[in-house]
């Protein structure tokens, strides 16, 4: 560059700087200045926005009794009042930073101009913000423009407009707020490394302390570090830290607010951080914990899928109070855990707990055998086991309750009527491919055969009631043709089985891992239904053949139980936000699912599991005499298997299966010994041991002290 095209390209800036400054403390007014009221309306809002919107903050999450379990959060920040900052904090970045703090109103107007000019013109980069400049620019980096890189570029440019707007915009605050407001926001916005964020959030983290206690060299050290927060990193660059840490004592004393001497023996002390980096808490659902975790997981779930945003969740700043029941979750998780070994390589067991009632379902626990965490060596995981669609192979016979529901609605069959259980039957309503033996009933298309399990065990015939207690598959296929398979498919969704049914039949191809069937592309409701695969349907669904969240089957049963009213399973007791005010959740309303009398004498058939059906042993193991409903299930190979099971107070479902490699069975070798056969072969597993010990063995603890409450009365119109 010539030196006179240098000389024109400084006089240019010079009088542009002169324009743009007169602009912030004279507004133009008139035709010449409606560019520049626009351009003022900008800076207004970004003002305003600087003065009144918070910067994020935590959210923390409860357990039902306030307890908090969890923190999620983007910047780990604690909110800290100007009277809570001790003045060792403010003299110490108001030295190094800008000393006539207090004697300016927002700009430097000679330091400014004069390092604008020397960055736009090629020289060494100069700095000369002032606090409520750099505030300013720490605003826009950390909250207007988080997470967005080219934004922050533009708040960082090297520019004379950007620092000229920066500069009316410090102009506006400062006849907002006042000094120690400034100051305070200031430190509360600025990051110290690693996500920390604000003089709070520091405090705690470097030094298990608050801002209130800083003593003069934590505060020091903190003060130095807002300059570049990675490159004075007491952890990773001690030595660095430490020379900064001493020049903000020096500048201190320069500023006349510590003695020489004290500066000195400041200066002998090492940095004091938390040895082993700055101590927080975890920023998602891991913090939980291995037994909270899932129930942290299915809140956040819970919430995102009703409304919330994931960066409104972890920057609100709220406090959600969930329905976790800390001791039913702690019992469930023990016996869960007690029944399969936490590092069991493909064994999940599962424990999901729904408080039934007319106007809420609260969620009260969810367990798992694993932990939850990101160690998969340690068997830890942050699948959502038992509130997602996570069993692939299914539930087994407990998807009869579908069945039978539709059934008593059509009056096709009472409770106490007698039903068909024939030891085998070949259906055809329900078609299938060939199999041997089993009779064609057009081109390409045989009848759906089946039998039951064992050579002997049912007769030709039996009461639905015994039925429901013994479960012959041959009595509910029959059923499922009588009552259509679209009725029993509506059913389910009404019962409570509704983000299972509008899932993918073979839950991503977890069951079809070469993807060579394009039915399995479908929803259950589609694929199962009819005109799906089959015209009219399949008759396995009643089977329970198809992936199955653990959560919602738990919840069918806390439907029954409350007169046969769906609500959605809620994890949540409360929200409030940072200003404690409550927020109102957008939820699912109650629906009347079944008329009630229809919901109280399916309980009553279902009341016979554990004395007089599959659950027996588990029930009597453990003493258990309270009035229930119960419903056991087992799939193809013993693959997976479920209990279903519920008293007034309380319904639940635990399931065990194979969550890494579905095909395959499970072997029960007694509590503690189940493992996961190799292959695709059988095992010995079904509902009535692993899954029903699992029940028993936790609600035997939570209902330990509480009335027993009888079941509801049958109504006469569905016993016949």
């Amino acid at each position: 560059m010539r030196k006179t095209d240098g000389l024109f390209k400084l006089l240019g800036l010079c009088l542009l700087a002169g324009i743009l400054v007169a602009g912030v403390l004279f507004p133009i007014a008139g035709a010449a200045g409606v560019a520049s009221n626009k351009a003022s309306e900008t800076v207004d809002s970004m003002s305003a926005e600087l003065a009144n919107v918070p910067p994020p903050l935590v959210t923390t999450i409860t357990d039902s009794a306030g307890n908090p379990i969890a923190t999620l959060y983007d910047q780990y920040r604690i909110p800290t009042a100007p009277s809570q900052i001790n003045d060792a904090m403010k003299w110490a970045l108001v030295s190094v930073e800008d000393r006539r703090f207090y004697d300016h109103h927002g700009v430097d107007w000679k330091g400014t101009i004069r390092a604008a000019l020397s960055n736009s013109t090629g020289g060494d980069t100069q700095g000369a913000s002032t606090l409520t400049q750099q505030y300013v620019k720490n605003y826009l980096i950390n909250v207007i423009y988080r997470g967005d890189e080219v934004g922050q570029k533009k708040a960082q440019e090297q520019s004379v407009a950007r620092k000229l707007k920066e500069a009316r915009i410090a102009i506006q605050l400062e006849t907002k707020m006042d000094k120690s407001q400034i100051l305070a926001s200031y430190l509360n916005v600025v990051e110290f490394s690693r996500k920390i964020y604000g003089v709070g959030a520091a405090a705690q983290t470097y030094f298990h302390t608050t801002a209130d206690k800083l003593t003069v060299p934590q505060a020091a050290l903190l003060a130095g570090m807002v300059n570049n927060p990675p490159f004075y990193d007491p952890w990773s660059h001690p030595e660095r830290a430490t020379d900064r840490r001493n020049l903000v004592l020096d500048r201190m004393v320069e500023n006349q607010k510590l003695a020489p001497e004290d500066a000195a023996r400041f200066k002998t002390e090492p940095l004091g951080v938390s040895p082993d980096g700055p101590s927080k808490p975890a920023a998602n659902c891991t913090g939980a914990g291995p037994e909270n975790g899932f129930f942290c997981q299915y809140v956040q779930d819970y919430l995102l899928t009703n409304g919330m945003t994931k960066d409104d969740l972890y920057t609100g700043g709220y406090t959600i109070r969930t329905t976790m029941d800390q001791n039913a979750n702690h019992q469930a998780k023990i016996s869960a855990e007690q029944q399969v070994d936490k590092t069991q390589k493909n064994v999940a067991n599962t424990l999901s707990l729904v408080r039934p009632g007319k106007n809420r379902h609260e969620v009260v626990a969810l367990a798992a055998n694993r932990d939850y965490g990101t160690d998969a060596s340690k068997g830890q995981t942050t699948y959502a086991l038992p509130s997602d669609v996570s069993n692939v192979t299914g539930a087994g016979s407990s998807y009869k309750i579908f069945t039978t529901a539709a059934a008593l609605e059509q009056h096709k069959t009472g409770i106490y009527a007698t039903i068909q259980t024939p030891q085998t039957y070949a259906s055809k309503v329900f078609i299938s491919g060939e199999k041997p033996g089993c009779p064609q009933v057009g081109r390409g298309t045989w009848a759906y055969c089946l039998q039951n399990y064992g050579e002997s065990s049912y007769g030709p015939s039996m009461t639905l009631q015994q039925a429901l207690a013994t479960s012959p598959n041959t009595g509910f296929v029959i059923l499922e043709e009588q009552a259509g398979m679209g009725a029993v498919l509506d059913m389910a969704r009404r019962l409570g089985m509704r983000n299972t049914m509008n899932s993918n039949a073979a839950n991503g191809g977890a069951i079809d891992p070469g993807n060579s069937n394009p039915a399995f592309k479908m929803t259950q409701q589609q694929y199962f239904g009819p005109g799906g695969v089959a015209q009219a349907g399949l008759g396995a669904f009643t089977l329970g053949v198809s992936p199955t969240n653990g959560l919602e089957l738990a919840n069918v049963a806390a439907t029954i139980m409350s007169g046969g009213v769906w609500c959605p399973p809620t994890p949540i007791g409360g929200v409030n936000d940072r200003d404690g005010r409550p927020v109102k959740i957008k939820e699912a309303r109650c629906e009347q699912a079944v008329p009630e009398g229809l919901a109280n004498t399916l309980a009553v058939g279902m009341s016979k599991d554990a004395t007089d059906g599959t659950s027996r042993a588990a029930a009597q193991a453990v003493g258990w005499n309270r009035p229930m409903i119960g419903k056991t299930g087992t799939t193809q190979n013993s693959g997976s298997a479920a209990f279903v099971g519920a008293v007034p107070q309380m319904a639940g479902v635990a399931m065990v299966f194979r969550p890494d490699s579905p095909i395959g069975g499970l072997i029960d070798g007694g509590p503690g010994k189940v493992t996961a056969t190799r292959g695709a072969t059988d095992g010995n597993m079904f509902g009535g041991k692993t899954p029903a010990r699992t029940w028993f063995g936790a609600m035997t603890q939570i209902m330990n002290g509480q009335p027993v409450i009888g079941l509801p009365p049958s109504d006469p119109a569905y016993e016949h």
